[in-house]
């Protein structure tokens, strides 16, 4: 069970499977995913992504969240993860994906934060990374903001995809 992170704007919990049909929806707008490579157009696949997603077993200290704000608890506006790279480590990736509606206001920012002080203060994790598209430059500047450094890039399918990194150590001298 992984703990409440809220802000205090934010209500951020872990994300069940009451939390499907609004993350099946929000994956529904091309402009959320573009980026970002899945089985969207698949609505079996995709269904099936998201509930493996939500249903497995991560490591203590590391899933998804749903986030809503405080002010419209009952409406979905997002999620949150740390999740084991590609599934099994050995680095952790943070990530976000927000509805549109909710972009352009410092949500991904504000949930992000709160996961990086879990990642480092409760699970006590050495670094985390981010791999990003290249052309997201909505998400590379969420990075940027978390204090996260471009390490390098990956364009093994065709598209290039920024690392950051986020070592713990280099948040005690700032």
């Amino acid at each position: 069970m992984l703990p409440p992170l809220d802000t205090s704007r934010l209500l951020i919990r872990e994300r069940t499977l009451d939390d499907l049909e609004a993350c099946l929806e929000m994956d529904r707008d091309p402009e959320v995913t573009r980026y970002i490579a899945g089985p969207w157009h698949d609505p079996v696949a995709h269904r099936q992504f998201v509930e493996y997603r939500i249903t497995r077993r991560y490591p203590p200290g590391l899933g998804y969240w749903s986030i809503r704000e405080r002010s419209d608890p009952e409406r979905f506006i997002g999620w949150v993860l740390l999740i084991p790279d590609h599934g099994e480590g050995p680095d952790v990736e943070i990530g976000w994906r927000l509805v549109r509606s909710a972009w352009g206001r410092g949500i991904a920012i504000e949930a992000a934060k709160a996961v990086v002080v879990h990642a480092f203060e409760t699970v006590r994790l050495p670094r985390i990374i981010a791999d990003i598209d290249a052309d997201n430059h909505a998400s590379l500047r969420v990075a940027e903001k978390l204090g996260m450094k471009w390490v390098s890039y990956d364009s093994s399918d065709g598209k290039r995809y920024e690392r950051y990194r986020l070592v713990r150590d280099d948040l005690r001298g700032s």
